[in-house]
Formats: structure tokens, sequence, C-alpha cells
């Protein structure tokens, strides 16, 4: 049995873009989670991460040994100075590698649901198509740095809204679910019940061995093993 990972988050390796962009630097997207927080944890190389929040613009270094996480609202892009490599780990389940993502596209592609799809979605040579999607949000990303985030929150939920309810029951069967279980077994503890220690279990997961085109870089998602027992009905919606 693949028992889920702990605190029902999501991990992957990701080798950030040593692609150079107009500004220069190499590295990946820029881009928005909604209802997510994300940690990397240096691995190898050196680099930074450049964030926008309403509190204003940031760059924070990344060497081997680091652990930098951000929460829900926070632009990120990633900056590669010479073979950064990252352990990703990911609030929900996963949720930011399934739709909670809006990528930092210029206002006018943002307004348009269509126009957004297709700048989006990677088709034909997609390294080519996952450098000109980088290109096009590092636009809107410099133009955001000089204001404009409240409207690009605004336009970040109008995109996502209608996946609302599929994230709804990723959060409630992974990281719930999870929770209430820990619950469930602090109070089997209290009375002496110690039948879910009969449970215990080893799990492993292979490392990916065909990378993605990520937003960030050469992305091995691991997959979300999902086994976690229903919250209580009245959770459910």
């Amino acid at each position: 049995m693949v028992t889920p990972l702990p605190g029902g988050v999501g991990v992957s390796g990701l080798t950030v873009y040593d692609w150079e962009a107009a500004d220069g630097l190499c590295g990946g997207t820029p881009h928005m989670h909604l209802a997510c927080s994300e940690a990397y944890i240096v691995i190898e190389g050196t680099g930074s991460v450049q964030t926008l929040t309403t509190s204003g613009y940031a760059d924070t270094p990344l060497r081997p040994g680091d652990v930098v996480w951000f929460t829900p609202g926070t632009i990120h892009r990633l900056v590669n100075s010479g073979g950064l490599r990252l352990v990703v780990l990911m609030q929900n389940s996963g949720l930011p590698e399934a739709g909670d993502a809006v990528f930092t596209f210029p206002a006018p592609v943002l307004a348009d649901p269509d126009a957004y799809r297709a700048a989006a979605v990677l088709t034909g040579d997609h390294a080519a198509a996952a450098r000109r999607r980088r290109d096009l949000a590092l636009e809107g990303f410099l133009s955001l740095r000089e204001g404009g985030l409240q409207e690009f929150h605004t336009a970040a939920h109008r995109l996502k809204r209608e996946l609302l309810d599929a994230w709804w029951v990723r959060w409630r069967d992974g990281p719930l679910a999870a929770a209430l279980a820990t619950g469930g077994q602090l109070a089997a503890l209290r009375t002496g019940d110690l039948s879910h220690l009969d449970d215990g279990a080893v799990a492993r997961l292979e490392r990916p061995v065909d990378p993605r085109f990520g937003m960030c870089g050469h992305l091995h998602p691991y997959p979300v093993p999902t086994s976690h027992p229903h919250p209580p009905k009245e959770l459910d919606r």
C-alpha cells in the first residue's frame, strides 16, 4: 500500500531553466498561487527567488542547504545563477501543479481567457513554447513591479474561479484528511487504544524518469498518493 505523503504535501524535483531572459537573467516563469504555500529546498547551485507582494519587491538568495518558502499571493520568479536545483514542497497535495497558478502575463492577455489559455499551454516544440511563455510572463512581471497588483489579483481570480470546487475536493481529501487522521490517532491514544500502530507501513516513490517543462524549470513531479479516509460528511460541499 502506498500511503499519502506526510501532511498531504506534493513533492517535485526541479532543475531551474538556464535560459537567458530579456533582462539578462536566467531562470523561470513568474507566477502566483491563489491558495497554496510553496517551499524550496536548495540542493545544488546558486540563484535567487524574486518575489512581489503588496509589501513590495524582494530578491532572496538561494544557496545549497537553504530553505525558502512563501504564502499565497506571492508572485515569484526563480533566477538561476549556475546549476540551480531544488526540491519543491507544495501545499494541498500538489495543488500548485493542478491549476493553482496564474502566470503574470500582460493585462490584455489576463483579461481574455482564450488568450490566456493559448499563452499558457505548451504545444509543438515544448522547449520553445515554455521559453515564449516565460518571456511573456516576465514582460508582465516587470510591469507589475511598477504597479497594478490589485488588478492582477482580480484577473487571477476571474481566470481560476471555475476550478474552486475541484480544489476544495483536493484539499478535503489531502491535507484536511491527514490532519483529521492525526486527530483521531491522538484521541485513540488518550484512551489507550493503540490499534493504529498495527498499521505501520513504509512507502516509496521512484524519481520520475521523464521531466516536464514546468513553470520554472525541468520538473520531476512525484505522484500524490491518496488513500486517506474522507473527513466527516458535514465538511462535504
